[in-house]
């Protein structure tokens, strides 16, 4: 169901896109997204999530280095 694009046209947001994840994903995303600018954390987890979901664990220094490199935060942040 590719849309026939000529893709030496495309800005190069959507090029790089197109390169990405697909022609037919990159016009979701245009259909979806246009004319918003997005701005992604760099973390994919939430902390307040994250925090939330360790106040119920017993937090061994092995299960904080198993979380740490899960959840992309530091072994202090988690003994913090």
């Amino acid at each position: 169901m590719t849309e026939k694009i000529d893709y030496e046209l495309l800005n190069t947001s959507y090029k790089e896109l197109a390169d990405l994840v697909g022609v037919d994903n990159m016009l979701k995303i245009h259909d979806n997204f246009c004319g918003t600018q997005l701005q992604l954390p760099m973390r994919l987890y939430d902390p307040k999530a994250v925090k939330k979901m360790i106040q119920k664990e017993n937090l061994t220094a092995e299960k904080i280095r198993k979380l740490s490199l899960k959840y992309g935060f530091s072994p202090r942040w988690f003994k913090q």
